[in-house]
């Protein structure tokens, strides 16, 4: 691949964005996807499942100069975790062989902080002992930052800005969280997830060093049920608070963020990168006037 050549692996929704950007300022830009025929015009397709070694394999003979890793679970399941995660991370190592790229970013997540007292964490907080899922995403980034590559780690919560998303049509149909007990959320929208890669990329094409683990959040860590009642509001939904009928335990609990937490973005903003959307008002301001 050519000069300030950049490969995505896992190229989805965020490593398109992300990848839209960085061709636009003239970076030569490659996906790595089961079905490369829906990446944007313009982009190299590459046919691979990245949870596979075989479907790597060809990452070393293109060279690129950075990698970003948008790793996802396969499915919900336990398993689905760790093929998303742990199996992907070992076979992206093995899909790199000698090949040194300028930096590797990895997509990680919130979920792999032990806080579940709606304390504040950072980069340098415990991590999950107990949660299966969050010991998967914990082991791919373990298996990156102690390759001889050099590896940051961003771990984003909440990412929204999808105007059919699941919080959104759960509203919609006047289903709100309980107020109680309180529940911290945090988030990120996906024009922040892509800016924010894209700021850390060229901070390394300028020859600035990246910490190995950023918060990808917003400014403000908000009770989820505040959150959903601003959106009822602005969505004229005539919702109360509390588990709506029909609704079982469990399909609440799949509704809500893993964890109750909140999440310091301080090395964020001191990478100097400026949040387009600081806080949910902001950010599905703009998702509901179809304006993000």
């Amino acid at each position: 691949m050519k000069s300030n050549s950049i490969l995505f692996v896992g190229c989805g929704d965020l490593g398109c964005r992300s990848g839209l950007i960085m061709q636009g300022k003239g970076w030569q830009v490659a996906g790595l996807r089961r079905d490369p025929s829906r990446l944007p015009e313009g982009f190299v397709g590459i046919a691979g499942d990245y949870t596979a070694t075989a479907g790597t394999q060809l990452i070393a003979a293109l060279k690129p100069d950075y990698v970003v890793a948008t790793f996802n679970p396969s499915d919900r399941s336990v398993e689905g975790y760790q093929r998303g995660f742990s199996q992907a991370a070992e076979s992206l190592l093995a899909g790199l062989g000698n090949h040194q790229p300028r930096a590797v970013l990895s997509v990680s997540s919130t979920r792999v902080y032990a806080e579940s007292d709606g304390g504040w964490v950072d980069e340098t907080s415990p991590l999950s002992l107990d949660d299966p899922r969050a010991l998967a995403i914990i082991a791919a980034e373990r298996s990156l930052l102690t390759s001889a590559h050099n590896v940051s780690i961003v771990r984003f919560a909440g990412i929204y800005g999808y105007p059919g998303g699941r919080l959104l049509e759960r509203i919609r149909r006047g289903e709100l969280s309980p107020e109680q007990p309180l529940r911290f959320s945090n988030r990120i929208h996906r024009d922040d997830c892509a800016g924010f890669i894209c700021h850390l990329l060229e901070r390394v094409e300028e020859g600035q060093r990246l910490e190995p683990i950023y918060n990808g959040v917003d400014d403000l860590p908000a009770p989820q049920f505040e959150v959903e009642a601003w959106l009822a509001a602005q969505m004229g939904v005539a919702a109360k608070p509390g588990q709506p009928p029909g609704i079982s335990d469990q399909n609440l609990r799949e509704t809500m963020p893993a964890g109750h937490k909140r999440c310091s973005n301080r090395l964020l903003h001191a990478s100097g990168y400026r949040l387009r959307y600081g806080d949910y008002r902001s950010g599905y301001g703009a998702v509901l006037a179809g304006t993000d």
